[in-house]
C-alpha cells in the first residue's frame, strides 16, 4: 500500500490531529486553525478543510472495516433505527441512522423521502455490512414495517414508547456538529460527514460513565494510539 502522506510536507501526526479535532469535537475550521497555532503549527483553515476531505473518509473506512469484522463475528442482538430531520438549503432531508445496543452508530444514510424504498435500501445496506440482528427497535413510521415485511423479518421489529431512546440520544453529537458547521449545504456533504463522524465517534466511545477512572484512562490511551496508526 502506498503512503497516502507522501506528497505532503506536513507530518502525518499533525494531519491526524487536525482531522481528529475537527471531526470529534464541535469545532469550526477556524477554531482548529487557532488551536493548532497555539501549538506552533501555522496553517490556514482551508488546509484543515482539505485534510479533512482527503483523509477523513480514509480514516473512517479503516476504523469501520476493523469494527465490522469484529461485529460480524458475533451475533447481532439488537439494533435501534431512527431518522433525523436535516435542512439542506431550506429543504427537509432525512438522515437514517442505525445504532446497536451499546450505542455505537452502525450506518448513516441520507435520503430526500421517508418512504418504503428509502427504508429498504437503508436496511439492506446495514445488514450487508453487519449481518442481521435478532431484534430491531423502531418508531411508529410505517416505512420500517413495510421494508422489513419485504425482507422477511417483520417479526423481529419492536415498537413502543421510550424503547428507542438510545437512537434518539445518539443524534445529539451530530446535532452539535451541525450547529458548529452552520448546517449542511449539500446531500453529498451531509452523507460524507455523517459517515466519518459516526466512525470517529465509535472509535472514541469509551463509556466514561460505566468504567472506573483507571480503566477509562487505559481505554483512552489505547484509542489514541490506534488513531495515530491509521493509514501508517
Amino acid at each position: 500500500m502506498k503512503n497516502p502522506f507522501r506528497y505532503f510536507k506536513t507530518s502525518p501526526e499533525v494531519i491526524r490531529l487536525a482531522v481528529m479535532m475537527y471531526v470529534r469535537f464541535p469545532l469550526s475550521l477556524r477554531n482548529v486553525e487557532d488551536l493548532l497555532h497555539e501549538r506552533g503549527i501555522d496553517i490556514c483553515h482551508e488546509t484543515v478543510r482539505f485534510w479533512w476531505n482527503r483523509f477523513g473518509p480514509m480514516f473512517a473506512s479503516e476504523i469501520r472495516k476493523r469494527r465490522a469484522d469484529k461485529l460480524r463475528a458475533w451475533p447481532q442482538w439488537q439494533w435501534h433505527l431512527d431518522e433525523m430531520f436535516v435542512k439542506i438549503n431550506g429543504e427537509t432531508h432525512y438522515l437514517w441512522r442505525a445504532v446497536d445496543h451499546e450505542g455505537e452508530v452502525l450506518e448513516a444514510y441520507v435520503t430526500k423521502r421517508r418512504h418504503r424504498q428509502a427504508a429498504l435500501k437503508f436496511l439492506r445496506k446495514a445488514m450487508k455490512r453487519y449481518g442481521q440482528p435478532s431484534t430491531i427497535v423502531t418508531d411508529r413510521l410505517k416505512s420500517y414495517r413495510a421494508a422489513m415485511k419485504q425482507l422477511g423479518n417483520e417479526g423481529s421489529q419492536e415498537v413502543g414508547r421510550w424503547l428507542n431512546n438510545r437512537a434518539e440520544n445518539s443524534h445529539l453529537p451530530l446535532r452539535r456538529r451541525e450547529r458548529a458547521m452552520l448546517r449542511f449545504r449539500r446531500m453529498r456533504s451531509l452523507q460524507l460527514f455523517a459517515s466519518v463522524h459516526s466512525s470517529v465517534s465509535n472509535h472514541f466511545n469509551l463509556e466514561r460513565h460505566l468504567n472506573q477512572r483507571d480503566r477509562f484512562k487505559e481505554s483512552r490511551t489505547a484509542a489514541l494510539a490506534e488513531w495515530r496508526q491509521l493509514a501508517a
